[in-house]
């Protein structure tokens, strides 16, 4: 039984921290990327097992850990990977800012798809490379790749990396093996890398099925691929991510980067709640997966019979709403609404880039199904 936890007043950012982002206090927080549900068992059993033990010196990675992950990506996703593939990252976002000097110069060009998740956004600009937009197309409120323009705009800027969001964050997209395969295809072309940002990859819904991007790449493919236990399992206070660089070269140049950083090794608290997430975790998953879907399903109903004009993007992966207040909404009065009057937070489209967001918010349905009915409720309840 998945059961919700008060998390106000723990500390957490997405309740702690409404006067730092959105300069007040006392709202419903459904923004941050993160649960409010009580994590699995056994993953607590196996933390509170460590700090029984009582000393807390020097750790490495246990092999019990890789390869708990291992088996968890060919058992899910049908992916084979070596041991010698794997790398540390505190988190997916320092991953692909890393990844990203290791894979271009300052001054490059990265090119994105965007709306996105927006620290792709930031890692252009605050690693000094130039950030290009190819904007994904709207069809009927589910998003597809606009090929044509990725391509050109690759050509256009000589775009050297990548950044791949799989599945893309915020539209819910699942991406399949021919759009990945067609990405892959236009990147080697024109030599470009890609850094494919994974964390969602084990929150998916309905019928979509999720691709690696290493199983879509070709031999010689220049890819970093990066996930984590930390969405899946709403772990990520143990800062433990998984980088996997299957080309030796790429590796060599990320060892020698991250030497640089002294950064080679996680916490140990990190990898055993990690190991006990993959090894005991799927039940737990299963539950949560029916919870989110089920606050999903009861929005989509409750904006079809109360706000008919609201466009809410179909969830295929990644347990974010994406909608559409156009119908009621200019972009200017979207975030005033929505806080002021409504009390609510959320991360707002225009933070997303892309020249369509304006009216969007994506909303995080991780939480109780009385928040979401909190939710609804509120914007129903004020006049359009």
């Amino acid at each position: 039984m998945i059961e919700y936890t008060e998390r106000k007043g723990t500390g957490c950012i997405k309740w702690d921290a409404l006067e730092e982002t959105f300069g007040t206090d006392g709202l419903l927080p459904l923004w941050v990327a993160d649960m409010d549900f009580r994590v699995d068992r056994h993953i607590t059993d196996a933390v509170e097992g460590y700090l029984k033990r009582g000393v807390f010196g020097y750790e490495g990675a246990p092999d019990s850990y890789y390869d708990a992950f291992i088996e968890w990506e060919k058992a899910e996703h049908g992916l084979s990977i070596d041991r010698e593939w794997i790398r540390y990252s505190p988190g997916v976002v320092s991953g692909f800012n890393f990844a990203l000097q290791i894979l271009s110069e300052p001054g490059d060009a990265v090119i994105v798809t965007t709306p996105v998740y927006y620290p792709f956004l930031r890692a252009a600009e605050n690693n000094g490379r130039r950030l290009i937009c190819s904007e994904l197309m709207n069809r009927g409120s589910r998003y597809y790749v606009d090929f044509e323009d990725f391509e050109q705009k690759i050509i256009s800027s000589d775009a050297r990396v990548f950044i791949l969001c799989s599945p893309h964050n915020p539209v819910s997209r699942v991406w399949s093996a021919e759009e990945l395969t067609e990405l892959l295809a236009i990147c080697r072309k024109h030599r470009v890398a890609v850094i494919a940002d994974e964390i969602h990859h084990d929150l998916t819904f309905g019928n979509a099925v999720h691709v690696p991007t290493l199983s879509a790449a070709a031999e010689g493919d220049r890819v970093i691929m990066l996930t984590a236990a930390s969405k899946t399992f709403n772990i990520a206070a143990f800062k433990n991510s998984f980088v996997i660089i299957k080309d030796p070269e790429i590796r060599e140049e990320w060892d020698r980067f991250t030497a640089g950083l002294s950064l080679s090794s996680g916490d140990p608290v990190g990898y055993i709640a990690t190991e006990a997430a993959y090894r005991y975790g799927k039940e737990w998953l299963s539950e949560v997966r029916d919870v989110i879907y089920g606050n999903y399903t009861y929005l989509r109903d409750c904006f079809a019979e109360h706000l008919p004009g609201v466009r809410l993007t179909p969830l295929e992966g990644t347990y974010l709403a994406w909608a559409d207040f156009s119908a009621y909404l200019k972009p200017e009065e979207l975030q005033p609404f929505m806080q002021d009057r409504c009390r609510l937070a959320f991360d707002y489209g225009s933070w997303f880039g892309g020249d369509r967001s304006g009216s969007f918010i994506r909303i995080n349905l991780a939480t109780s199904r009385e928040n979401i009915e909190d939710m609804a409720g509120r914007m129903i309840r004020e006049p359009d």
